[in-house]
C-alpha cells in the first residue's frame, strides 16, 4: 500500500470516528448553552456554512444565517425553520462595509448581542488542478479582509459570560506557513508571521497586498507563493495569521468577558466550491467547527484543528 492509500485509510477511518462521536449528545454538565444562546454563521446559504448552521441550530441554539444573496439566504433559512430549527436570516455581503455595519445595527436592536461567530463566507475559482490568479483580488478581500472586517464588527456585540465568546474562522491546510508542500519560500516573512512578537495585522495587510501587486505585475509565479490554489492558499495563509493575531489580543480580557478564537480546516468537501469533487461530506466538514464553537472546557484560543485535532499552523 503507497503513502496516499495508507493516508486516504486514515482519514477515513478518522471520519468514521468523528461520525460516532457527533451521535453522542452533549450532557446537561457541558452544555453550556440555551436557546438563549445566538450564533451568526456566514455565507449560510449552502455548503458548509449551511450545514455548521443546521448543526448549531440541531444542538438548540438560535442561529442567525447569513448570505450576499437574500433570496438563496431565506430559502436556505426556511429549510431548517421547516425542519422546527430556530434559525433567522439577514442579508450581509462581507465585502460591503455598509452591509457589515448594518448588519451589526440589527443585531444589536433584534438580539442585543451574540454568543458565536462562524467566519465562513469564501470563494474559491480553482478545480482540479486549475491555478488561475485571474480573481485574486476577489479571493483576498472575501476571504481575508471579509473574515477580518466582520470580526471586528462583532467583537463589541459578543456577550460577557463564564464561558466565554467563541469564533471559529473557517481555513485550510493550504494556508499553512510551516507545511512540508505549498508554502511561502521567504523564510524571513514565515518567521515574522509565525512570531506573535512580529506579528501584526499591518504585516498580514502588506503581504496580501505583496502578493497581488505581484499578481498585478504577473510576476508572482517568481515571489516564493504557494504554487497550488495560489490565491486561495494565501488567503488562507492571512486567515490562520489573523486568526492567531485576535486570539493574542483578545487574551487579556478579564474572566466574563472572554473571547476564543480558532480556525480550522474542514478537509476537500464535496460542495460547489469544489466543483463537487471533494472527498468529504458536507456534514464532516462541518463537525470540527462545530465542536470548536460548543467546546464546554473552552480555554483553547489560537489554535488550528482538523478532524478535532489540533494541528500546526
Amino acid at each position: 500500500m503507497g503513502s496516499k492509500e495508507r493516508a486516504k485509510e486514515r482519514r477515513e477511518k478518522r471520519l468514521q470516528e468523528i461520525s460516532l462521536l457527533r451521535t453522542i449528545p452533549y450532557s446537561d454538565h457541558q452544555r453550556w448553552w440555551s436557546s438563549e444562546t445566538v450564533a451568526v454563521v456566514t455565507g449560510g446559504n449552502r455548503g458548509i456554512g449551511f450545514e455548521i448552521a443546521r448543526q448549531l441550530a440541531d444542538h438548540g441554539l438560535t442561529v442567525i444565517l447569513t448570505s450576499r444573496e437574500s433570496s438563496a439566504g431565506l430559502e436556505a433559512a426556511n429549510v431548517l425553520q421547516e425542519l422546527g430549527l430556530s434559525v433567522d436570516f439577514h442579508q450581509l455581503d462581507v465585502l460591503d462595509s455598509l452591509s457589515i455595519k448594518k448588519f451589526a445595527e440589527w443585531i444589536q436592536q433584534t438580539y442585543g448581542g451574540i454568543d458565536v461567530l462562524v467566519n465562513n463566507a469564501g470563494v474559491n475559482y480553482n478545480l482540479g488542478s486549475e491555478n488561475s490568479v485571474e480573481f485574486a483580488q476577489n479571493v483576498i478581500a472575501t476571504n481575508y479582509y471579509g473574515t477580518k472586517n466582520v470580526t471586528h464588527a462583532m467583537i463589541p456585540l459578543m456577550r460577557p459570560s463564564a464561558v466565554g465568546a467563541r469564533i471559529v474562522n473557517v481555513s485550510s491546510r493550504l494556508g499553512r506557513l510551516n507545511g512540508r508542500r505549498n508554502r511561502i519560500e521567504n523564510e524571513n516573512l514565515r518567521e515574522q508571521l509565525g512570531n506573535l512578537e512580529t506579528l501584526s495585522e499591518e504585516l498580514i495587510d502588506r503581504t496580501m497586498s505583496t502578493f497581488l501587486q505581484q499578481v498585478e505585475e504577473g510576476t508572482y509565479t517568481s515571489g516564493g507563493w504557494p504554487q497550488s490554489f495560489t490565491d486561495y492558499s494565501v488567503s488562507k495563509l492571512a486567515v490562520n495569521a489573523f486568526t492567531r493575531l485576535m486570539a493574542k489580543k483578545l487574551s487579556d480580557r478579564p474572566d466574563g468577558e472572554k473571547i476564543y478564537v480558532n480556525c480550522y480546516c474542514p478537509g476537500w468537501v464535496k460542495t460547489a466550491m469544489t466543483g463537487w469533487a471533494g472527498n468529504v461530506s458536507a456534514e464532516d466538514g462541518a463537525d470540527t467547527g462545530v465542536w470548536l464553537a460548543l467546546l464546554p472546557d473552552q480555554a483553547i484560543t489560537g489554535k488550528f484543528f482538523a478532524e478535532r485535532r489540533e494541528i500546526n499552523f
